[in-house]
């Protein structure tokens, strides 16, 4: 990890410190009830949640495959690793890990890394098109006010909540729909005419920055000429229907694991509809993840969503926050480990590996589209 990552990790764990030094007297949370919440805990069903995650990188693996069927075919299951070991770089060293599974792909087939870059961009829109209709299908049972105390805790929504109410309820059931489709359709005009894309992108942005220009328009050639992994509506069908079940699967996790907290009747009698809000809730929490101190961070962001939400007692709250944190993100880290291990990858060696990749990538002058005409600046 880079140095000026560990500092800023250092400053903000004396920050959060200070923070628990500062709210221990000033905050009543009862450890005793704490520990009771976790003892009681249906830990069965937690059990269950972390198979149901473990379910999902099945889901990924065959999904990747189905993308790469095009240029390179490969059977379902035998990118579980690059999953697997992608996702626990991420839960231990941060989201600076991302581009790990991008680049394990592109070792073990051989490929391109540009081109896998294209399969986790289509990856993560398809992730959030899957996540957003699964939300705003939700979101139709669940109360105006309880929705607006949860934007509450979001600088610009609580802003937007407080003069416009009923706009930011709209924004918050069907705002993701709106960017997932905003997403697809920049997708689908890179897809038909990328270099038209690219060459608008440099145009309105070279009087800024003529670097900034030409590197973009690289991005967008190089992501044109990965796009080439949907050709036809049944492409685009089972890799969309991979997704949803994929997510359908991760929601039952967080179901179940919050289900499991029989001594908080909030929780135990959780709706479908709430469920899915604390699944956002939490997922927000994960964007921007520091190595083990964005664990905490993420449980305590969590456990305000479930007091605001449902109610419950911050010791419940808090409690099933962990459990969930430790259902959905950390559970993978035994597995991954091991199978690293068995594949002699170093965890570490491969995500500085991955960014020293993308950064060659990002300043190739010349990129070539699939014909192999040159299309750079030359």
């Amino acid at each position: 990890m880079k140095k000026r990552q560990w500092i800023v990790g250092l400053v903000a764990l004396a920050c959060l410190g200070a923070l628990i030094l500062w709210g221990r007297h000033r905050i009543h949370f009862d450890f005793a009830v704490f520990r009771s919440q976790i003892v009681l805990a249906n830990w069965e069903k937690i059990a269950f949640g972390a198979l149901c995650i473990y379910a999902g990188f099945s889901f990924r693996s065959v999904r990747w495959a189905l993308l790469l069927r095009h240029n390179r075919r490969v059977p379902p299951f035998a990118l579980l690793g690059t999953q697997v070991m992608g996702f626990t770089a991420v839960a231990l060293i941060g989201r600076v890990a991302d581009p790990v599974r991008a680049y394990l792909v592109a070792r073990k087939t051989g490929l391109p890394l540009s081109s896998q870059i294209a399969v986790y961009i289509v990856e993560r829109l398809m992730d959030a098109g899957s996540m957003a209709l699964i939300f705003s299908i939700a979101m139709i049972w669940v109360p105006s006010d309880q929705i607006l105390r949860v934007t509450a805790h979001s600088g610009w929504a609580a802003r937007l909540a407080l003069h416009r109410p009923m706009l930011a309820v709209l924004f918050a059931r069907f705002g993701g729909l709106l960017l997932t489709l905003a997403g697809a359709l920049f997708l689908i005009a890179v897809r038909l005419a990328g270099s038209a894309v690219a060459a608008f992108f440099e145009r309105i942005l070279r009087p800024l920055s003529q670097h900034l220009a030409q590197s973009v328009g690289n991005k967008v050639r190089a992501f044109h000429a990965g796009l080439d992994i949907m050709r036809s509506f049944s492409d685009f069908a089972a890799v969309a229907s991979l997704s949803v079940g994929m997510w359908l699967v991760i929601a039952l996790a967080y179901f179940e694991t919050m289900h499991a907290f029989v001594a908080s009747p909030q929780l135990a009698s959780i709706s479908v509809s709430k469920c899915v809000l604390l699944m956002i809730a939490s997922g927000s929490a994960s964007i921007f993840q520091l190595p083990v101190l964005g664990w905490f961070s993420q449980i305590g962001l969590v456990a305000v969503a479930i007091v605001a939400v449902l109610g419950a007692s911050p010791e419940a709250a808090t409690a099933c926050a962990a459990a969930l944190l430790l259902v959905t993100f950390l559970s993978i880290i035994p597995v991954g480990l091991i199978w690293a291990q068995f594949e002699h990858v170093s965890l570490r060696k491969v995500t500085v590996e991955s960014e020293h990749a993308e950064e060659e990538l990002a300043a190739e002058e010349p990129l070539r589209d699939p014909a192999g005409n040159s299309t750079g600046a030359g």
